[in-house]
């Protein structure tokens, strides 16, 4: 199927209260012949260009990084989303989250790409003028020119308003004079171009461009990271920098639309470059699980073992499953703002429709990387503790994912926040759902049974849906503008989104791959009803402790009892399921589905 075909899509959020179904639903398996291709182009240009030399890399040997980047620029790789018109290949939305997904097994080379071609480019992409397009947008894609962004400050991380670097204009009126410190800045040690972040006249929070060679623009030296080591990231220092007064990017006071609306691009690739990091750590764990032997047999042949490679699986097909789900939807909203006449920023307008979406996908894909790795190091065992072993690079490198682009906690809370927003505002409607579902708490439950296929996995994924609603609305009628401050209670309402969120998506994919006769159709379904049948438990805990927070007496114990009601699924022997999962795995040598 062409990515481009049009699939329904939901409204941002809405998939707590719509019902998908799964011939609607834009999945791996629907990847056209020119996206395997690319998939094929990016294996191979990981294993020549960048695998072999990662010792050089993590020891950022001068020249190599950069270099690497100009050859990935070569190949259009850098380019994949960007208009044709300005150097870029003109790809959809979903081939370039594939590209981001398939490089992101390179490490630190992942991180420095994701950086130039993600919010090292994107705010001259969209924010820029056409001048400012014509004059960095093709050789960034090429590769010529290397991005970065420089936002964080050493006292501002999560809240990034609250930065103090300031641009003042010059007595000429025909510069700004910029002043302050930025830190953590990927790419800081060969980027030509920087999207700089700061406060015109003290207090209006901007964003302008700055060029390496600008005066007044100096470096500190490199950090010494726990991870991504062969990652350059420096400290930026401004000391009177003087930059053109039409390097101003966007208009004066709205650098706070840049900075957030490029995140929420920016939280999607990030998990689409986990998903493609936990894959080559999942296949360089299952083969040194085939090859180590202990008590004469290959501990790929214990249950244990087998356990951790399955579940490992389990998370990966959630986290791809929710990913290219999420990107069709973007793509779609993407060509529907176009023909509406929305062309500017079509891309940034889809990707703030599903900001939603793209903080779940920030959490969840990074924790997805960070169990693989975490599991991986412990099938290796001593070995893993060594450097000898990439295994233990894929941990370091792993770390990061949870701090980047938003902490994971305070994505956890935009999740909430956002729907609570949304639903005040009237975009989306979850009150109603909330209210109706308390009056079905004291009704006799349904308990009619559908023998069609995954007709109860269905039903159980709509509970889960109840659950949150009755969990989520009671807490907003009871806490009102408390609860903004009840962040423990934020946080289990964002996991039990998250985890539905993943189900359905997983169970979508699933169903689709049935009704076509994919070879690989009866695994996929142990897959889906083992995340469903877990992820059961971790609804019905992060529901009881929330509840437990706010609620007493009989509207406590009601609620509690619609938790146990809307969260049990149909018994199902994960065990065996894990098992066939970890036999598919190990007889492929690698994530194979």
């Amino acid at each position: 199927m062409d990515s481009q075909t049009v699939l329904a899509s939901i409204q941002g959020g809405g998939f707590l209260i719509q019902t998908s179904e799964p011939q609607n639903t834009y999945i791996p398996e629907d990847f056209n012949d020119e996206q395997h291709m690319i998939i094929d182009m990016c294996a191979e240009f990981l294993d020549k260009e960048v695998l072999p030399h990662m010792n050089e890399i993590d020891h950022q040997q001068p020249g190599l990084m950069p270099s690497l980047l100009e050859k990935a620029g070569e190949l259009g790789l850098l380019g994949a989303a960007f208009p044709e018109e300005y150097g870029g290949l003109g790809k959809d939305f979903v081939t370039a989250t594939l590209v981001n997904e398939c490089l992101g097994g390179g490490h630190s080379f992942a991180v420095a790409m994701a950086a130039h071609n993600g919010i090292g480019s994107l705010p001259i992409l969209y924010f820029g003028t056409a001048e400012q397009k014509q004059k960095y947008i093709p050789k960034l894609a090429t590769g010529e020119m290397k991005g970065a962004y420089a936002l964080t400050e050493p006292g501002s991380g999560s809240d990034a308003l609250a930065a103090k670097t300031t641009a003042t204009l010059t007595e000429d009126g025909n510069h700004y004079a910029i002043n302050g410190q930025k830190i953590w800045i990927t790419n800081a040690g060969f980027a030509d171009v920087f999207t700089v972040f700061a406060k015109i006249d003290g207090d209006k929070f901007s964003a302008l461009i700055v060029e390496r060679n600008t005066p007044g623009l100096s470096f500190g030296e490199e950090e010494h990271k726990m991870g991504i080591k062969g990652s350059s990231t420096r400290q930026l220092f401004f000391e009177n920098c003087i930059v053109p007064k039409d390097n101003l990017l966007g208009e004066i006071g709205k650098g706070h639309i840049i900075a957030f609306n490029i995140l929420n691009i920016g939280r999607l690739k990030l998990a689409a470059a986990a998903s493609g990091g936990a894959k080559l750590a999942l296949k360089t764990t299952i083969n040194y699980a085939k090859t180590r032997e202990q008590f004469k047999v290959p501990i790929a042949s214990f249950g244990a073992i087998q356990y951790k490679l399955a579940e490992s699986a389990i998370r990966l097909f959630a986290t791809e499953s929710a990913l290219f789900r999420t990107a069709q939807w973007i793509d779609n909203k993407e060509n529907e703002l176009k023909t509406s006449g929305q062309h500017g920023n079509a891309l940034l307008g889809a990707a703030e429709e599903y900001a939603i979406e793209c903080a779940m996908l920030k959490v969840l894909g990074s924790e997805a990387l960070d169990y693989v790795v975490d599991e991986g190091v412990q099938i290796h065992g001593g070995n893993g503790f060594s450097d000898e072993y990439n295994i233990s690079r894929a941990y370091r490198d792993s770390r990061i994912n949870r701090i980047f682009e938003g902490t994971n906690e305070i994505n956890r809370l935009l999740v909430v926040d956002m729907y609570l927003k949304r639903a005040m505002k009237g975009r989306i409607n979850i009150m109603a759902p909330a209210m109706a579902i308390q009056k079905e708490l004291m009704s006799i439950p349904d308990f009619s049974t559908d023998d069609a296929p995954f007709a109860g996995e269905q039903k159980v994924i709509a509970n889960f849906k109840k659950a949150i609603l009755m969990t989520a609305g009671a807490a907003a009628q009871k806490l009102m503008m408390q609860l903004e401050h009840e962040q423990e209670i934020l946080m289990n309402i964002a996991d039990m989104l998250i985890d539905t969120f993943q189900a359905e998506c997983v169970l979508l994919r699933a169903m689709k791959m049935q009704a076509s006769g994919h070879d690989n159709a009866g695994i996929v379904g142990d897959i889906a009803r083992t995340f469903i049948y877990d992820a059961a438990d971790r609804i019905n805990h992060n529901g009881r402790v929330a509840i437990n927070s706010f609620a007493d007496g009989d509207e406590q114990r009601m609620m509690l009892l619609g938790i146990k009601r809307f969260t049990k699924p149909d018994n199902y022997n994960t065990k065996d399921a894990r098992r066939r999962i970890a036999v598919k795995l190990i007889d492929a040598g690698k994530y194979c589905f």
